[in-house]
């Protein structure tokens, strides 16, 4: 059982923009790139890695899709409160 993740993300605005970004990223693309260009949280400086959490330190719909991917799996767009995730899975453990 996964106990935590690390991961990271890229959060925009609206739905198009994150499966146009998912499109890019499945094409090859720098997701550590694609975030530092478009991601609208200060984590996109970082190439939008979030690094370790556990259960409970992510909003709901964030954490249910982290935890349920694979690793190295991008995942989303997670629509949440924020705006929408895409979620690449970096580690579980």
């Amino acid at each position: 059982m996964v106990k935590q993740v690390s991961a990271a993300h890229i959060l925009v605005k609206t739905r198009d923009q994150a499966e146009d970004l998912k499109k890019k990223v499945s094409a090859g693309e720098n997701f550590g790139e694609l975030a530092k260009k478009y991601s609208e949280c200060p984590s996109g400086r970082k190439g939008g890695e979030l690094g370790w959490f556990g259960k409970g330190m992510m909003v709901p719909e964030f954490e249910k899709v982290a935890f349920e991917g694979k690793e190295g799996d991008v995942v989303g767009p997670v629509k949440t409160q924020f705006g929408f995730h895409l979620i690449k899975i970096l580690g579980q453990k």
